[in-house]
C-alpha cells in the first residue's frame, strides 16, 4: 500500500503525517527516521482492531491506484 505523506524539516526536526490516514504523525532527527516511524504509525493504525455492531461487519474494496501512487 502506498499513502501520502507530508514531511518537512522545521527548526532541526522532521516532522510529518499522513494524508490518508488522519492520525498517523511523527517527528524524529532525520528523514529516514521520520520515514519509518510513520511506517510504523501506519501498521499499527491498520492492526487496530475496530469493534462493530452486532449487525454490521467489515468487508474491503477495491479503489484503483490514483495517478500519485506512481511518484517516487
Amino acid at each position: 500500500m502506498k499513502y501520502r505523506a507530508v514531511v518537512k524539516k522545521k527548526e532541526g526536526w522532521w516532522i510529518g503525517w499522513l494524508i490518508d490516514l488522519p492520525g498517523v504523525n511523527a517527528q524524529e532527527r532525520t528523514k529516514s527516521e521520520l520515514l519509518e516511524s510513520l511506517r510504523i504509525g501506519a501498521q499499527e493504525m491498520l492492526a487496530t482492531e475496530i469493534d462493530f455492531e452486532p449487525e454490521a461487519c467489515m468487508t474491503t474494496i477495491n479503489v484503483p491506484d490514483p495517478e500519485w501512487a506512481s511518484i517516487q
